[in-house]
């Protein structure tokens, strides 16, 4: 019978309805679209079995250090592997973008190369074909890949597997022997680079044979045993980090082995930002749900003789109460359906917008079962916090007064609570305006950074050239020299350079020493690290990158000559105070027994745009062949040259048709750093324009029902004499002092929230005086222009008319 009743009173209230059950629909639909994909990243369970039961096994410095990944070198992993009992099954791997050839055809294709147990850690089997047996699995063994199912379909059709296709990975021929489950894809570093190709480890480079306990080349994952816990696992890997350590001092020394799980690994860079989002949607909730409150008590008020009459006829307390939370449940029901609607779009436009890093979103953010049991979930907290406090004013009616009166009849506290509810819209609008203008100024710094390079007109041509032997490397060196010389010749291009990856990232990071290789137990000591870059000549000019003091490489710089390295202002600083480096020696464990003679001093390139620049050693290509393999080709283009692209394209075939090619800009690939950053940025600031909003939509229902309930007072008062200013006056006060009430509550809500942000922020501070005085300012002007309009209309009231109201 209530819900018969509530049913019927909308009908009789369309716009009413209509209009609550937007404002919900927008908290609601919101709350839902950042919480489907939240869920899709960071709660959905990982497509293999017993996910859960999957690690990730970190050799990283104790106190912190340049790395940002604790890789794992390969007598280490040994060691954990043998040593362990915590685990069913570990394995490692390594990941590259080689130039695979296809027929004809060469392509970029992510291909990973792993230990014999890596696919038992994921507990994942093909669906065509077989895994690799365990000759394939040795050096010099049967050479056998396994693939994507993806690749499989692309280049060879839908219609099933069939055996003996052969494709070449560094121009050694491999067997395809079995495809791979479509939602495999493992390592996908990223939306755009999933895996799509795995080889055994020892079958091209023999990572697994690699007796340099300093090279840690290897990202190792493991399978807990049933019913060991990470902590367990951790406390036993600690114990076998100390143990290593001591053994082997001159590279173990202050490090030790983390263990994760590997989903917290995977979703670490992204899970803050959505967390913050989902606080962000959570707000715009709180904002919706007190609006669709005042619109309630603003109904409640007009319902006062039917709610009077039937507790005239026996109704309860309980009875009103249950009949308006009826209502407001059924509000809230059809708000959440049309919540969804909004949710599907919503989602789709947070995939249109996510960065390609957040992993596994296109996949599976959808709207499951999960996702409906959230919405329901907001949508019933939604209808006890909008409905609750209207339900209890509105039962608690003077009956006698109630059915005496006439008119217009205010509920007793009603107003208090409309003001209070009000006051609570501007204090976290408030909340939400100050994180979303520390991101704004956070991302503003971030992109006009000094980066230590010019990247406008920069077109990067990233390159692979198969090569495993030696010779090959040689002769792939040449390959990049010649093609460097052709490229230079392109009308269009005035500068040419190489390196090896887009500017700004980094490549490889170690140790290094200054004049020699210390002894073994000066070795003990943690050596200082640095960015290695390899290069080619012309490069620092192509860039538009300072070269301090010194000279660049140039064509002598080749294998046969004396190695040599340029370094940049900030090792020289760290490692050189107040004296000239030039002609001085570093020794790195990555070209040993070599000491790089420095011969120039180029200026700092950050090489992750939020930190410091990092001490970074460049080297000549030439002299280092295989870390020349991938080099990018960067060309500084006239403005509005269309074609060289497609020009350099042409000398690469040319020169070197079997190697792999792409293109990209420096400006794109900068663009590609600060995704993240630009992500929260763009939807915290839409979430913040949404409550802003609706809070000045609140501020003008308050003060229109103020002016209304007032309207004899009013008529009273300029009856007596009172002008139109003092008629203004008195309704902008009101208004005024819910405005600095609001504010006040607000700025020491955001001054407790805005640390919650500080990691996510770039060269500002969470307590920033422009951006709290911008916000205070901008909610009290835009509150005075919300009551402004209705306390106009409140001046045009006719004393006469609103006396004989009364």
């Amino acid at each position: 019978m209530d819900f018969r009743f509530t049913l019927r009173l909308f009908r009789k209230n369309p716009g009413f309805t209509l209009l609550a059950i937007a404002i919900l629909a927008i908290g609601i639909g919101a709350n839902t679209a950042v919480f489907s994909v939240l869920n899709a990243v960071v709660l959905k369970p990982l497509a293999y079995g017993d996910a859960d039961r999957i690690v990730t096994l970190e050799f990283v410095p104790k106190k912190g250090g340049l790395a940002s990944r604790g890789a794992v070198s390969a007598p280490n992993f040994r060691d954990w592997e043998s040593q362990s009992t915590a685990f069913d099954a570990m394995a490692f791997y390594g990941s590259q973008q080689p130039s695979v050839m296809v027929g004809q055809q060469a392509e970029f294709t992510q291909i990973t190369f792993v230990s014999p147990q890596f696919f038992r850690v994921f507990a994942v089997e093909p669906i065509f074909g077989r895994l690799f047996t365990t000759e394939e699995e040795q050096m010099g063994g049967p050479s056998a890949v396994v693939v994507g199912h993806a690749f499989w379909v692309r280049h060879f059709g839908a219609s099933g597997f069939s055996p003996g296709k052969i494709i070449r990975v560094f121009q050694k021929p491999l067997e395809i022997v079995g495809v791979m489950p479509p939602t495999f894809t493992f390592p996908a570093y990223s939306a755009l680079h999933p895996t799509e190709m795995w080889a055994p480890a020892d079958t091209i480079f023999g990572f697994g044979r690699a007796g340099n306990r300093s090279a840690n080349i290897l990202t190792v994952v493991a399978r807990l045993k049933t019913g060991v816990s990470v902590v367990q696992a951790q406390t036993q890997m600690t114990a076998i980090a100390e143990r290593l350590e001591q053994q082997y001092p001159a590279s173990n020394r202050d490090k030790t082995a983390r263990v994760t799980h590997l989903r917290d690994q995977m979703v670490a860079g992204v899970k803050p930002t959505l967390y913050l989002l989902l606080g962000g949607v959570a707000v715009v909730l709180l904002i919706s749900c007190a609006n669709v409150a005042n619109l309630l008590l603003a109904k409640a008020a007009a319902r006062t003789r039917e709610i009077a009459i039937r507790a005239a006829l026996g109704a309860g307390r309980d009875r009103i109460i249950r009949q308006l939370l009826t209502e407001s449940t059924a509000l809230a029901a059809v708000s959440g359906v049309a919540g969804l609607i909004l949710a599907l779009l919503g989602t789709r436009a947070l995939i249109a917008l996510a960065p390609a890093s957040v992993p596994r979103l296109a996949e599976t953010a959808v709207i499951d079962r999960s996702v409906l049991a959230f919405t329901l979930s907001v949508a019933v907290l939604a209808s006890v916090l909008f409905g609750i406090a209207p339900a209890i004013a509105a039962s608690r009616v003077d009956l006698i007064r109630a059915l005496k009166q006439s008119g217009h009849y205010s509920l007793p506290a009603a107003r208090r609570m409309r003001q209070a509810l009000v006051v609570a819209e501007i204090a976290l609008s408030v909340i939400l305006l100050t994180g979303a203008g520390l991101l704004l100024k956070s991302f503003v710094a971030l992109s006009n950074v000094a980066l230590g390079f010019r990247p406008e007109n920069l077109l990067v041509m990233e390159i692979n050239i198969p090569a495993t032997t030696f010779a090959e490397e040689r002769r792939a060196t040449q390959l990049d020299k010649k093609l460097l010389q052709e490229i230079a010749a392109i009308p269009g291009i005035s500068a040419v350079g190489s390196l090896r990856l887009p500017p700004g990232k980094p490549f490889l990071i170690g140790d290094y020493w200054i004049d020699r290789l210390p002894g073994p137990e000066a070795q003990q000591v943690s050596a200082p690290q640095a960015v290695f870059s390899p290069v080619a000549p012309g490069t620092f000019a192509t860039l538009g990158i300072p070269l301090k003091r010194g000279r660049d490489f140039n064509d002598s710089d080749t294998l046969g000559a004396p190695y040599s390295a340029v370094i940049n202002e900030t090792l020289a600083r760290k490692s050189f105070p107040g004296q000239d480096p030039i002609g001085r020696a570093i020794v790195s464990a990555y070209v040993p027994n070599r000491p790089l003679k420095i011969i120039g001093v180029a200026g700092d390139v950050r090489q992750i745009a939020n930190r410091e620049p990092l001490p970074e050693i460049y080297l000549p290509y030439q002299q280092h062949p295989y870390w020349g393999l991938d080099l990018s080709i960067v060309a500084r283009a006239a403005a509005g040259q269309a074609g060289i692209a497609q020009a350099m394209r042409k000398k690469l075939r040319e020169v070197a048709p079997d190697a792999s090619v792409r293109f990209t800009t420096a400006q794109a690939s900068l663009s590609e750093n600060i995704a993240t950053p630009r992500f929260r940025t763009i939807l915290v600031g839409i979430f913040s324009a949404i409550a802003l909003g609706l809070a000045m939509a609140g501020v003008y229902g308050v003060i229109t029902y103020a002016v209304s309930n007032r309207v004899t007072e009013i008529g009273l008062r300029m009856a007596l004499g009172a002008g139109s200013g003092n008629v203004l006056s008195l309704v902008l006060r009101e208004a005024a002092a819910l405005a600095c009430i609001g504010l006040a509550v607000g700025l020491a809500g955001a001054a407790a929230t805005s640390r919650l942000i500080a990691s996510m922020l770039f060269e500002v501070k969470a307590t920033n005086p422009i951006i709290l005085t911008g916000v205070s300012v901008l909610l009290a002007a835009l509150t005075i222009l919300a009551s402004y309009i209705p306390a106009r209309r409140a001046t045009k009231i006719d004393p006469l008319v609103a006396l004989r109201q009364e």
